[in-house]
């Protein structure tokens, strides 16, 4: 069996094949690496690699010996302690010394340490992440096609072209149209057999059967070998699949109480969130809504870095979230999406209407809502919020009072199904 493999150097000279290796054999400690890098990182060091460090005992290999074998009782010169047929007593416990080797050389085994690329990194950290509940909806205006096989065609390209078809079909058309004239040919070279075999054979007869002999076989011969329409050619018809399309609604509140280190905490997260929506997904919308007492969609630059403030209506966040879903979004079509952060302070008569919004109306539209408070304190719109979470699947609410915090709580929210934690 023919192997190929394929040893050019990938950058700082690795092999890519031998690094791919690597890194699904020993996914575990890197994904448990991973995890203890980000916990010390800021959200402009997410994006970068890592120094991942691999314990000299897990990657050594097993090896095997020829031992001598049987069973062998012996006593090794410079004994005068045992004799033949002793029994060793166990060691006596005691404190535990170190199992290296004194060496005058000043060198020794470390744990292996290599160096992964941010690619690599990003994808260790987003592995086990996904959007929940996300489900194929209808074709879209510009529908992903996937080819499929659909027989032989008598026309194609070069490339298509299946040889044992074609053979097959020319052997069928020479034995079809040539069928006559050999049963033809057979018989007359029989009877010119037959007329050789007499003793005083008629010239005229056996010329004449020559003659028909020589027409027969000239027509035989020019029944070409492969015709233009023996060839068959592999047949492949584009289908259109159904996409699944996602948006993704990110909801931030910019009021006056969310001072600088709240709003950084909810910049992180939403940071967070994009990276993994835009690395993962490419059929996927975000639309950016920032709320004080008014809520306004804005682009990237204005959701993260500008400094409008204000009171709190967190109201109309969720009305103007529910009035661009309806009107662009619609759920036959798309996979809708919630995510919203906020320090849990708002207008006392407001968070009573922000859980019948959620509850009449937003909620019915996702397929998954996750709010995140960016302050310890329990004020009323955290009360209602939970208590929708108790009663209604597809809504959690999280809480994340520090940097270390923004991370664990992005995963829990995000990570797959039966994925461990």
């Amino acid at each position: 069996m023919l192997q190929i493999i394929d040893r050019r150097l990938a950058g700082k000279n690795k092999s890519i094949g031998n690094r791919e290796r690597f890194l699904r054999r020993h996914k575990e400690q890197i994904r448990e690496a991973v995890k203890r890098a980000v916990d010390g990182r800021g959200i402009r060091d997410l994006a970068q690699g890592e120094d991942i460090h691999i314990p000299k005992r897990d990657i050594s290999e097993p090896v095997f010996r020829h031992g001598q074998g049987g069973k062998r009782e012996m006593v090794h010169p410079g004994n005068r302690e045992y004799v033949r047929g002793d029994r060793i007593d166990r060691p006596k416990g005691g404190q535990g010394k170190g199992g290296g080797q004194a060496s005058d050389t000043g060198e020794g085994d470390d744990d292996f340490v290599f160096h992964l690329s941010k690619e690599e990194f990003m994808q260790v950290f987003f592995d086990d992440l996904a959007l929940p509940n996300l489900a194929r909806t209808t074709l879209a205006e510009t529908p992903e096609f996937k080819t499929h096989r659909a027989g032989y065609s008598s026309d194609g390209t070069p490339a298509n072209l299946h040889i044992v078809r074609s053979m097959r079909g020319a052997i069928g058309r020479r034995i079809a149209v040539g069928s006559v004239s050999r049963g033809k040919l057979h018989a007359c070279e029989e009877q010119l057999a037959a007329l050789l075999a007499q003793p005083n054979p008629p010239a005229e007869e056996i010329l004449i059967l020559e003659k028909e002999i020589a027409v027969l076989r000239n027509r035989l011969d020019k029944i070409p070998y492969l015709d233009p329409i023996d060839l068959r050619y592999r047949s492949r018809v584009r289908v259109p699949q159904p996409t699944s399309k996602a948006v993704m609604f990110c909801l931030m509140d910019v009021s006056g109480s969310m001072d600088e280190a709240r709003k950084d905490l909810s910049k992180r997260f939403f940071i967070l969130l994009y990276l993994f929506l835009t690395r993962h997904y490419e059929r996927i919308e975000i639309v950016f809504i920032r709320h004080h007492t008014q809520a306004q969609e804005v682009d990237e630059q204005n959701f993260f870095h500008s400094t409008e403030t204000g009171g709190t209506v967190v109201s109309s966040a969720l009305v103007l979230m529910d009035e661009i879903a309806r009107a662009r979004y619609p759920t036959a079509e798309w996979n809708i999406y919630g995510a919203q952060a906020s320090d849990g302070d708002n207008w006392h008569h407001d968070s009573g209407r922000c859980r019948e919004l959620l509850e009449n109306n937003i909620l019915p539209l996702c397929r998954y809502f996750a709010y995140v408070q960016v302050a310890e304190e329990e004020q009323s719109l955290w009360d209602e919020y939970a208590a929708l979470a108790k009663e209604t699947k597809g809504f959690a609410v999280r809480k994340a009072i520090d940097a270390a915090q923004i991370y664990p709580v992005f995963r829990d929210l995000f990570k797959k199904e039966g994925a461990p934690k």
